[in-house]
């Protein structure tokens, strides 16, 4: 089975990613940009796997991993492990976020606050450090499951 894959802005910047490091686009590594380019959750490779093979059953696990660690490499996407789960991938582009793991579903929760991030400033310059990067990663459990 195969499906036909919309070309978007986003799989535009992906495939560039990939040109750039000497890499075909072939049929299956657009179907992986692709859903790249759709998701908005934090899937990890076999997710991403499992969506592939739904459009197009020729791609192989392998095929994704190869292609996530180009992208990886060139910058295109950044490679989060979570409470030592499995690798989860998002884009790169996109403002600046950070995340809330909720730790009885796996879940992953982007948000910002400005209060954080003001407050993160204050103590690296209160210590004599110019924040260069930085992530921040949340665990909880929702109250009402408690």
């Amino acid at each position: 089975m195969v499906r036909r894959m919309k070309t978007t802005r986003k799989t535009t910047g992906l495939e560039r990613a990939l040109r750039d490091a000497g890499v075909r686009i072939t049929r299956p590594r657009k179907v992986i940009l692709a859903i790249l380019a759709e998701t908005d959750d934090h899937p990890d490779a076999m997710a991403i796997f499992r969506r592939a093979v739904r459009i197009d059953d020729s791609i192989s696990l392998s095929t994704v991993y190869r292609t996530m660690k180009l992208l990886e490499d060139r910058g295109a996407i950044q490679r989060h492990t979570f409470a030592g789960g499995p690798a989860r991938f998002e884009q790169a582009e996109g403002r600046h976020h950070d995340h809330l793991i909720d730790l009885d579903t796996g879940e992953v929760i982007e948000f910002t606050s400005s209060r954080i991030e003001e407050l993160q400033e204050e103590i690296a310059r209160r210590l004599g450090y110019e924040i260069v990067h930085h992530r921040l990663e949340l665990y909880g459990r929702k109250a009402e499951r408690r």
